[in-house]
């Protein structure tokens, strides 16, 4: 049980590219975002007219930095007082929690009883995602289990996807190591981070691919039973650049998506990255 637990702490810390600081006390008016389309700068007010022609909007994080949070947030907040019907998409949760988060956005749930479901399904301090929680709560937004179960990330870690039952696939298909140059190196680059040289590559890869397909399936699912929503996918960055989740939407022919990556110097920068990766990036 501690190999395993191991093995996706793991993953989790890799899939967020890395540690950054926690910016307590925060608060971002209206931030402004760079278009690699446009080659301008914007604001979050100006980019909602186009974010509110897409189904799915993609927003990226560092998953204990408290700014990239507030900016997924102020995303959601200006949607929905856009007058457009959103969802939140959360990586954070499993879709086998899905109940109790409809319970949470119900307000059948106090926050004390649900922190302890949001700790049973990950693993940062429940304040970095509080705010955005609680305003779907206030707003009665829907909020979505992307994920899929601790014990399947695991098994594929550990013995490759080949190992999963049809039970344990599930909506999954064939899941391979197969993806273009640029999400192979920053895979690889996980990979080597922390010293996993012992762990298989291909095994490896092909856990961070079955987060990246069942979130792509589990939004274009809501989406068809929805078809008037737009989901806010919370992720991290590894998930979030175009490799990653927007690939998956493309193989399920599913276009109607923008990325928003937020700004990390010398990682994401407008000079540093192209549409190939992302479309907007939030300027810090």
């Amino acid at each position: 049980m501690k190999k395993n637990t191991s093995i996706v702490i793991t993953l989790v810390i890799l899939i967020g590219l890395g540690a950054a600081a926690v910016t307590a006390g925060l608060r971002v008016e209206n931030p402004r975002l760079y278009d690699l389309s446009g080659k301008k700068s914007l604001s979050l007010q100006e980019l909602s007219v186009e974010l509110k022609n897409k189904k799915i909007v993609l927003v990226g994080e560092h998953h204990n930095n408290t700014r990239h949070h507030i900016n997924q947030l102020e995303v959601i907040r200006v949607l929905h007082e856009s007058g457009a019907k959103v969802a939140v998409g959360m990586e954070m949760f499993r879709s086998d929690s899905q109940k109790y988060l409809d319970r949470w956005v119900a307000g059948d749930i106090p926050e004390k009883e649900f922190e302890k479901i949001y700790y049973a399904n990950w693993n940062y301090n429940w304040p970095l995602y509080a705010p955005i929680l609680r305003y779907a709560r206030n707003n009665k937004i829907p909020v979505l289990g992307l994920n899929v179960s601790r014990k399947i990330t695991s098994q594929v870690a550990r013995s490759g996807f080949e190992s999963l039952s049809d039970e344990q696939r599930g909506k999954l298909k064939d899941v391979a190591c197969r993806v273009d140059k640029v999400y192979m190196d920053f895979i690889k680059r996980a990979y080597g981070a922390h010293g996993h040289w012992k762990m298989n590559f291909t095994y490896f890869c092909e856990a961070q691919l079955v987060w990246d397909n069942i979130m792509a399936i589990n939004s274009i699912d809501y989406i068809r039973r929805n078809p008037g929503r737009i989901v806010v996918v919370v992720a991290g960055n590894g998930h979030v650049w175009k490799g990653g989740i927007p690939t998956q939407l493309e193989n399920r022919s599913f276009p109607a998506y923008a990325v928003i990556l937020p700004e990390i110097p010398g990682v994401v920068e407008k000079d540093t990255v192209s549409l190939r990766d992302t479309d907007y990036i939030f300027l810090e």
